[in-house]
């Protein structure tokens, strides 16, 4: 079986901030964004909450118009039976069929100013639902032209950087591969709790970079040794020494091209 090869604290140390160089250049080219990413998806899901809107809309203005339609067969029917009703009073034998006739013809008279009002209801509500939904139509369109807006101005943003974005995130794999699997998921966690994404940082003047604690002489004497990782108890992140910053920024120029 092969024994497994173990490479150094430095060498460890000096993946790590390589890693670090690319990602905080992948960052910028992402901030150069800002909050268009954001807002598209935004106005994306607002339009589609308000399509779900306009949809609902149009199924309940159908609902009125099929109820209309049978409210109008109700009264053609009715004028049906109540033309039917008075010939059939043109024939009658006495009184009592007469008056039953004629009471048939109320009902069916009342089946009809019933059934008017309804139509007007259901019109009205049809108009109003119409009105409103003429209002949400000019909104989705507003939105869809700015959305359009937004994402050909994302899309420009992305375009001038995308072949260079894709080098580096293919760069960060290959980089991350190098490094086992505990350490860089530490790095990981790290930068995502970090607000400026840095997980591994240099002194800047005894502190490190972005903290304003000092770290003891000492503790700055064990960073430069780079013997064993060291967490800034303070920031949470790793610490390098400047040496190391230097030589490895110098170094990485040749990766990162662009």
């Amino acid at each position: 079986m092969a024994k497994t090869t173990e490479i150094s604290v430095e060498e460890k140390l000096r993946a790590l901030y390589d890693l670090q160089i690319i990602d905080s250049r992948l960052d910028e080219i992402r901030n150069t964004r800002g909050e268009l990413p954001i807002e598209v998806e935004d106005l994306e899901i607002e339009i589609e909450g308000l399509e779900t809107r306009a949809e609902k809309f149009h199924a309940e203005i159908k609902d009125q118009n099929d109820q209309i339609n049978t409210k109008n067969e109700v009264i053609n029917h009715a004028k049906t039976l109540i033309e039917k009703y008075k010939s059939q009073q043109d024939n009658v034998r006495n009184n009592k069929e007469f008056e039953a006739l004629g009471k048939e013809i109320e009902y069916q008279e009342l089946e009809i100013q019933l059934a008017e009002k309804r139509i007007r209801e259901f019109g009205a509500k049809i108009a109003h639902k119409e009105e409103t939904l003429a209002e949400l139509n000019n909104k989705i369109n507003d939105l869809k032209n700015h959305l359009k807006f937004k994402k050909e101005e994302l899309n420009g943003l992305i375009s001038e950087t995308q072949k260079e974005e894709e080098y580096l995130i293919e760069k960060s794999k290959e980089f991350a591969s190098k490094i086992d699997e505990r350490l860089l998921a530490s790095y990981n966690r790290i930068r995502s709790n970090s607000s400026t994404g840095l997980a591994v940082v240099g002194l800047e003047r005894g502190a490190p970079k972005g903290s304003f604690f000092t770290i003891p002489p000492q503790k700055q004497m064990e960073i430069a040794q780079r013997k064993k990782i060291i967490i800034d108890e303070h920031s949470g992140k790793i610490l390098v020494d400047d040496e190391l910053v230097m030589e490895e920024t110098e170094k990485m120029k040749s990766v990162i091209k662009f």
